[in-house]
């Protein structure tokens, strides 16, 4: 694992797939291996080649709602066959935090669903339901979208009598079927709006998610695949790991090309078919003009800025063009984001 995150400025090239150049696929599930309920496009097919190639499959992911027994029993439904003890969850996570912090056996007030109350019992807490209940700790996890508001009430009454507050994670939005609902960092906001306190948070992208994910899975070189640059890359970033951006969920093209180098991923592809693939290089063209600056080729696409627009030549895959535009525009960016115009050049990708 890198202990110093370089600057980004291209994604990687590989010449094996990375299914084979990678142990462990670290995957996030809503938006990289379904939607809603459903599987997304080409996921079962890819996961299951990828695991009949020998890859190890963990689903690692911030929705704290679910048990893992029943995100396994979800994900065998879709035809991606999974047990109890590979999927990982911010419950998980953010109940070691609380254990280490408070004592055994210690009331919990809970703010979320079955998944968070398990990962506390397994740790041998014993989850309430009122500020009333003398709690050692309040935690907030995903709940779903009928949780009572007079839950946030109890969060709210503990938290201003100085409870320690904790939350799985601060994913703001969630992709549904019907498209983005609010997650557990709109749930959060509501208790910090009304107490001012300050959560200590578990989930991705921070470092207890990936403590949890690397003691569970014993993964020696992993690849976090996602779909979020704000939790799935920026985690693998914090964690010195590769990463696989995918662009089925949340993120899109014009978001990564304004990323900041904690949201730039290793690779990029259109979907989990890109774990069955090697990853063509990004070459920059020999430096020439007035101003030095150099353009960047991936495929039969021809990337470069100039006067603060990205320009875009050539033809071929729309990924290697993406690709290509990366290279330019983070190049120019350096340690910044954003501040150049791409809206031409993703038209003509068709993003």
């Amino acid at each position: 694992m890198s202990q110093q995150p370089r600057i980004r400025t291209r994604t990687d090239a590989s010449e094996r797939p990375l299914s084979e150049a990678y142990d462990t696929a670290l995957l996030d599930l809503d938006g990289v291996v379904y939607a809603g309920g459903g599987a997304i496009a080409h996921a079962v097919e890819s996961l299951e080649a990828a695991r009949s190639g020998g890859m190890h499959l963990a689903y690692v992911t911030n929705n704290a709602s679910r048990t893992p027994r029943a995100v396994a029993e979800h994900l065998t439904s879709l035809g991606v066959p999974a047990e109890p003890g590979d999927v990982i969850t911010s419950a998980q996570a953010v109940a070691r935090l609380i254990a280490e912090q408070v004592p055994a056996g210690a009331r919990v007030l809970v703010i979320g669903g079955e998944g968070l109350r398990g990962a506390l019992r397994e740790r041998g807490l014993e989850p309430v339901g009122s500020a009333d209940d003398d709690p050692a700790a309040v935690v907030q996890g995903y709940g779903g979208p009928e949780l009572p508001w007079g839950r946030f009430a109890e969060a709210c009454y503990a938290v201003a009598r100085g409870v320690p507050w904790f939350a799985s994670n601060l994913d703001l939005t969630i992709p549904s079927a019907r498209g983005i609902a609010p997650g557990n960092g709109a749930a959060v906001e509501v208790v910090r709006l009304v107490t001012g306190g300050e959560p200590q948070v578990a989930g991705k992208p921070l470092p207890p998610m990936h403590r949890e994910t690397i003691l569970r899975t014993g993964a020696v070189r992993p690849l976090v695949v996602g779909d979020r640059l704000d939790t799935d890359i920026e985690g693998a970033y914090v964690g010195g790991v590769d990463s696989l951006l995918v662009l089925t969920g949340v993120t899109d093209a014009a978001q990564l090309l304004a990323a900041p180098p904690r949201h730039r991923p290793t690779y990029v592809a259109a979907d989990l078919r890109g774990l069955l693939a090697g990853q063509p290089g990004v070459v920059e063209a020999e430096r020439g003009g007035v101003d030095g600056r150099g353009s960047f080729v991936c495929g039969g696409w021809t990337a470069s800025v100039r006067d603060g627009e990205a320009a875009l030549d050539g033809e071929g895959d729309p990924v290697d063009g993406l690709r290509a535009l990366c290279a330019a525009v983070w190049t120019e960016a350096g340690e910044g984001a954003g501040g150049v115009d791409t809206g031409k050049s993703l038209a003509r990708l068709g993003y």
